[in-house]
């Protein structure tokens, strides 16, 4: 096996190439196993769901973004409900907003036949990166205890009132 093809000579090694493509399997095998996939989950409804009905599926929809998974939004239409497609944007658009919080439109509201839909991402949770240790509390302490005290700013200099003048007494007279 070619170790540096680019070396002058080139360096080889001898080895068992049936080893050799076991250990690559196992390796890949191990990539695959530390992947993470992300699940599409779909919510389905109609232009004329009413109110409770379309604020739990906005609860379910924030419980998937808040798993992690993708969301796929489908608005169906049947007959002459065809004709009011404004109102599956509208509802599409209201659903969108109620979810900022925790997730994002990936795709934009489009129409496929007789339904709308859109997909919607979660967001990165805030705290992922490098230097989230410091702005997280320790484990065990409170959230105030965890607040560092801050330095508190340098009073301004006022000008002060210019007082009376202070007779002298070494003078031994009076003022006048």
């Amino acid at each position: 096996m070619e170790v540096a093809p680019t070396a002058n000579p080139p360096v080889c090694r001898i080895i068992n190439y049936g080893k050799y493509l076991y250990q690559q399997s196992k390796r890949q095998h191990e990539a695959r196993k530390h992947q993470k996939s992300i699940e599409l989950k779909e919510v389905k409804m109609r232009p004329r769901t009413s109110a409770h009905d379309f604020e739990t599926k906005r609860n379910k929809v924030i419980e998937f973004l808040r798993e992690g998974a993708k969301v796929k939004i489908t608005i169906m239409f049947r007959g002459r409900e065809m004709a009011h497609r404004d109102l599956g944007f509208k509802m599409m658009e209201r659903l969108a907003e109620e979810v900022s919080e925790v997730g994002m439109v990936e795709t934009r509201p489009k129409i496929e036949g007789p339904n709308l839909s859109t997909i919607i991402a979660a967001r990165k949770a805030p705290g992922k990166g490098a230097g989230s240790q410091a702005a997280r509390p320790a484990a065990g302490t409170s959230p105030a205890a965890a607040r560092a005290p801050q330095p508190k700013p340098a009073p301004a200099p006022v000008a002060a009132a210019p007082s009376p003048p202070v007779p002298d007494p070494s003078s031994g007279g009076s003022g006048g």
